[in-house]
């Protein structure tokens, strides 16, 4: 997630990470970081993403997902209701 959240800052940034925690991982700019991104820039995109993942984590699975479709009635509703509850839970940007 860290690499993903330098190019989100710049497309073209040529970097390695080791490590997933930003306060403690080392970041190899292959590039030499021209724009000069910092950590606290980085966590801060960090933090703007972080409902993605957890939603993911929270969200139906693929196979509910389909058994939903498939059953149609209440097992659909439930299943959008669950998925309304979760984005509800983790906002965009939040």
């Amino acid at each position: 997630m860290i690499c993903e959240a330098i190019l989100k800052i710049k497309a073209d940034a040529q970097v390695s990470v080791s490590g997933t925690d930003i306060d403690t991982c080392v970041i190899d700019w292959l590039d030499g970081n021209p724009t000069n991104i910092t950590k606290a820039e980085i966590k801060s995109k960090l933090d703007e993403t972080n409902y993605i993942i957890k939603r993911l984590e929270e969200y139906p699975n693929h196979n509910d997902c389909i058994h939903a479709l498939l059953d149609g009635g209440d097992t659909l509703t439930d299943l959008q209701s669950k998925r309304q509850a979760i984005k509800l839970k983790y906002p965009k940007g939040a």
